[in-house]
Order: C-alpha cells, then structure tokens, then sequence
C-alpha cells in the first residue's frame, strides 16, 4: 500500500533570526535555483525553532563503480547542510537504476543489471563520505519501498501523473516530436524519483540542473500524498577540464576523487583561469568572502597561478592528506622546471619475436601513455612525446631492450623496461 498521511495543518510562524539567514546564505551558495525560497526559509525558521532538523535528500543511481569531482558539487553542498545542523539522506537508487534515468537523453538509457548495480553500490557510498560527514548521514536504498509498492501500487502511483504532463518534460517532447521512440518505462522514472521523496518525508531535494522535473515531481506526489512539499535545489553542472563539456568519465575531462594526489593536482592546475572561480565556488569549502577577496587581488596584479594552487592543495588535502598536497606540489614545481617525479610507474614490455625493436608508437600504446598507436604518432608529430629527455620526432623509431624512462605531454611518465620476448 502507499502511504497516505493527513493533511498538514497550517504551521505557525517562526521569527526569522539571523541564524536563519545565515543558514538561507550557506544554501544559496553557488546554487542554481533554490525553489520555492520562502518555503525554504519557512522551513528553516521552523527548524531553528522547534530544533527539529530538516530532512535533506540526495539520490544517486550508481552507473558507475567511481565519482569524480562533478559528482562532488552536491555532495558539497549537502556537506554545508550538515555543518549547520541538518540531516542527510544518501539515497542509493538501486531500484531505479534498474529502469535508467532517462534525464537529459535522445534515446532509452539502457537499464543496469542487478549484478552491476550491486558492484558500483559497493564504492559509491564509500566515496561519497571522503565529502559527507559519515556519522550525520543517514543511507537508504530505494528497493526498500520500490519493491513493496508490487504492481497494485505501481498502478495506484501511476495514476498520479497525466501523459501530458509527463511530455511537458524537454527530452520526452523533444524525443517524441523526433519520432524518436520513447519506452512506457521511461515515464515511471521521474514517478519512482518523486515517490522516493514520499517515503522518505524529504524537506529538501537537491540535484543538478538536468533534474529539475524530477525534483518538481516529488514535490507534486508529496502533495498528492497530503505531506508538506519538499523544496527543490537545483546546483550547475560542472565544466571538466576543457572548460566546454560536461565533467564526464566518456569525455576524458574528469578528476577522479581516488585518483593520485598528483594527477589530480596536475589536473587542477591545467583549468583555465577563468574556470578557477567557478571550482572555487562549487569545490572549495573557503568562505565566500576570502574568494572574494582572492579574486580581487588576482583582477590588480597577483598571479592567478597562486589561487590555482590554493584550490588544488584544498582538494587534493581534501581526499588524500596535507601532506600529499604539499608533496603534489613540490612534484608539480619539479615537473615545470622539466624535471623527472621521483617516483615513476613501471612498466615491462616484451619485444615482438624475432625483433630487435619495439617500434615507438606500439610501445607507447603499450604501456598507455597513449590510447592508440595513430594517437602516439599524432603526438609524436606535435613533439609531445621525449624519451630519456630528448624529444622523439622519428615515428619509425624503433627501440631495442631496455630501460628508458618515457614522458609525453606534461604530466604522464613511466619507466619503460623492454625486453626480449621469451
């Protein structure tokens, strides 16, 4: 059966004190939208009042094993939330994965398997507390009410929604007008996403901007369920590294949040200026005011490289340690100054039989410092690529056994063994 509560009496009013609007400007942060504000900053009078703290919900569909610092942007923010006093709901949506999420999509998500669900559900989590304070977080699988709901309640839900409203949503429009086929399941997403607010009684929902309807969702099926609508909180999506796309794993513009201190320091240094402030708005836990300050001094005179190296020595602290920070630094300076890391990744090769040499783009394919042999020779021909600190210009290189340490762009090395096949 579905839930079904009383109608919420009208709630009294609460005085709006200045821990009120302290908490209004720790939520509005960086956000998007934040929808409706007046009922978020009745809810936070209440809270302030009663001590009752608000129910701040989150769910993820784990569609891959590892997050990546994109995936951090709410995740920081429902960090802010907590440091003020409120309770996190981490929503594992093992349930809803298994429709896939149709958001933002020219074409049906093909759904997950349960097995891969359960393998990604496994980090996901774990990931998340390098960000959420494990100890005031409160993780949930949507299974728990999904699966009790059976086909009755399936269809006792499904009667909530209207087919023309569902098409109101822009993908689904888009997709349909498209002649694009669009499955029945698609439609119970956004119903089994709202639902989940239901359950949970959530106060607050955040997402990314691409989630909106499905935000909006819970709190029409809150109201049809006669609860309190949830607010919504809308925060951007974040740019990778090209500044252009989406952070995305698929466009290999990412920072892992467990890759090593430092790739992912010589990562964070390579953004653009101009993107620095954004990532400091939406990754950095400093006060608004010190960004301020800090861009100030960097638009009169100051080395924007500076604040760079603030921002990526609180991120790499932040999943590793202060000091793999600092030495991720220290690494950086070195490589700058064109010298060698000190430590290297090691990796044997064999040459092909009967060979005196393994040829320099196979070589580089081999040891993945470079995706495909026609990428190595691309790079050989920009002068991307040096080999025991002389730059290589000669595709048909050939090298005979060995051991030479091997650099190409600026941030990838590896010690390269070569030797003769068995």
């Amino acid at each position: 059966m579905l839930p079904s509560e009383k109608a919420p009496e009208a709630q009294p009013e609460f005085p709006i004190t200045d821990r009120v609007r302290e908490a209004l400007a720790v939520t509005q942060r960086g956000v998007e939208e934040l929808l409706p504000e007046a009922e978020w900053v009745r809810k936070l009078a209440r809270s302030e009042a009663t001590g009752v703290p608000l129910r701040i919900k989150l769910g993820l569909d784990p569609t891959a094993p590892d997050i990546h610092l994109g995936h951090t942007v709410v995740l920081n923010k429902l960090r802010q939330l907590q440091d003020i006093g409120h309770s996190v709901i981490f929503l594992i949506g093992d349930f809803t994965s298994l429709i896939g999420d149709p958001s933002g999509r020219n074409s049906t998500r093909p759904p997950l398997t349960p097995e891969q669900v359960k393998a990604n559900a496994e980090t996901y989590y774990k990931q998340a507390s390098l960000v959420l304070d494990p100890a005031r977080t409160e993780v949930r699988y949507n299974s728990e009410w999904c699966d009790a709901l059976g086909a009755r309640g399936m269809i006792q839900l499904a009667s909530r929604y209207t087919v023309a409203r569902m098409m109101e949503r822009d993908d689904f429009t888009k997709r349909f007008k498209g002649g694009t086929p669009i499955s029945v399941h698609e439609f119970l997403y956004p119903l089994m996403q709202g639902y989940d607010s239901v359950a949970l009684k959530a106060d607050l929902e955040l997402g990314g901007t691409d989630q909106k309807f499905n935000l909006l969702m819970g709190r029409h099926l809150q109201a049809e369920y006669d609860q309190e609508p949830q607010c919504i909180l809308t925060m951007p999506l974040l740019e990778g590294l090209d500044g252009v796309e989406k952070m995305s794993k698929s466009k290999n513009n990412y920072v892992g949040i467990t890759e090593a201190p430092n790739e992912m320091f010589g990562k964070l240094m390579s953004i653009s200026d101009e993107l620095m402030w954004k990532y400091f708005t939406l990754l950095s836990f400093r006060p608004m005011p010190e960004i301020a300050a800090l861009k100030a001094e960097c638009a009169a005179g100051r080395n924007p490289r500076d604040a760079k190296v603030m921002l990526a020595q609180e991120i790499v602290t932040r999943f590793h340690d202060a000091a793999a920070a600092t030495a991720a630094l220290e690494d950086f300076n070195n490589r700058a100054r064109g010298g060698v890391p000190d430590e290297l990744p090691r990796v044997a090769l064999s040459l092909p039989e009967g060979s005196m040499g393994l040829g320099v783009a196979a070589m580089l394919r081999q040891a993945g410092l470079a995706p495909s042999a026609s990428e190595a020779n691309r790079l050989i021909e920009q002068g991307g690529v040096r080999i025991g600190g002389a730059a290589v210009s000669d595709k048909g290189l050939k090298l005979p056994s060995g051991t030479y340490v091997v650099q190409v762009g600026k941030r990838k090395f590896a010690e390269v063994v070569i030797s003769a096949a068995n």
